[in-house]
């Protein structure tokens, strides 16, 4: 009897080794077989922005790169925290990632209660691109120049307003740095996207906006709008008549838009590392490149570790931005 139960006994471990097997390897590298379905890219924006467009072209060429679907899912409202909930509350499987912005890494300031936290709830995945922003007005705007601006504003303190796509975008805090440094009083007028306050500005019903040059820069060049400045450090080379604010009169003014990708948190790290190479490959490809750069947009490559640097410092700097220019939600 002691044979027999002997044996029984190694029959039923051999059958659990085999049974937990096929599990330990398909945990091991759960990248193996992945992308195994189609992946979906929120993106916590309007249709029309630079959100929006260049997460629909990361995902064409994501597509071809790792041989599934993707596609994008627009979820705008409440200054993107609407969309980004969604995707925080997503199976951490790799198959739901986030675009992100300055307006996330600003949300953790201007909306302490929000249902999420960007860090702990989500894991960085790759940087998209950079660019500049556009200080636009109405034709009607009898101001010429940005100097013109800033005179006309001191001269009717709040009766000149802004648009935005809504509160904490980098449209939004780049007017509240203007109003700060340069002194003036104008009113913040947020939108539910950034196509709804550039039409506002090109309808009149909003004299001023900034916006990115991406997206800007077309309908400045047909004068639908009147460009008065860039925000970076030196011209843009898609509009380089256009001085920048800080050589047009207020010193030292800076101001851009940058696009990364996160996941839920928990996604595994081989499945994020993965994604961190298909798109910085993606990014890099020279069509892209060059595509971007007619656009006045500029690729950030970075690993998952410099991303996720970058991203903390980010909040920092917004949190002491909107501080400094008494930006509030509301």
């Amino acid at each position: 009897m002691s044979q027999i139960r002997r044996f029984v006994a190694a029959l039923v471990i051999l059958a659990a080794a085999a049974s937990i097997a096929p599990v330990a390897a398909q945990t091991t590298d759960p990248a193996k077989d992945y992308p195994a379905r189609p992946i979906r890219i929120i993106a916590p924006f309007g249709p029309g922005g630079p959100g929006d467009i260049f997460s629909r072209q990361l995902a064409q060429y994501l597509a071809e790169l790792l041989k599934q679907s993707v596609y994008v899912e627009n979820r705008a409202g409440a200054a993107s925290i609407i969309g980004a909930d969604v995707a925080a509350k997503s199976a951490p499987d790799g198959y739901t990632l986030l675009t992100v912005s300055n307006t996330l890494t600003t949300n953790e300031t201007l909306f302490p209660d929000r249902p999420y936290v960007l860090m702990r709830d989500f894991v960085p995945v790759a940087g998209l691109n950079y660019s500049e922003l556009m200080m636009v007005v109405h034709p009607a705007v009898p101001a010429r120049t940005l100097g013109e601006f800033i005179a006309l504003a001191k001269a009717k303190p709040g009766a000149l307003n802004y648009g935005s796509a809504g509160i904490g975008t980098p449209y939004h805090m780049a007017g509240e740095l203007l109003k700060t440094m340069a002194g003036i009083d104008i009113l913040h007028v947020p939108h539910r996207a950034a196509g709804d306050a550039r039409s506002a500005v090109i309808a009149g019903h909003v004299e001023m906006m900034f916006d990115a040059i991406t997206t800007m820069a077309p309908l400045a060049q047909a004068r639908q709008v009147r460009a008065l400045g860039t925000t970076g450090t030196t011209r843009s080379k898609v509009m380089p008549d256009v001085p920048t604010i800080a050589e047009a009169g207020v010193p030292g003014f800076e101001a851009t838009i940058w696009l990364g990708l996160m996941a839920p948190a928990r996604t595994p790290k081989p499945i994020v590392d993965k994604l961190n190479a298909a798109v910085n490959k993606t990014i890099t490809r020279p069509e892209i490149v060059a595509a971007w750069d007619r656009q006045g947009a500029i690729p950030m490559v970075m690993t998952t570790a410099e991303l996720d640097a970058f991203l903390r410092k980010d909040v920092e700097k917004w949190a002491a931005v909107a501080k400094f220019a008494g930006a509030a939600a509301r």
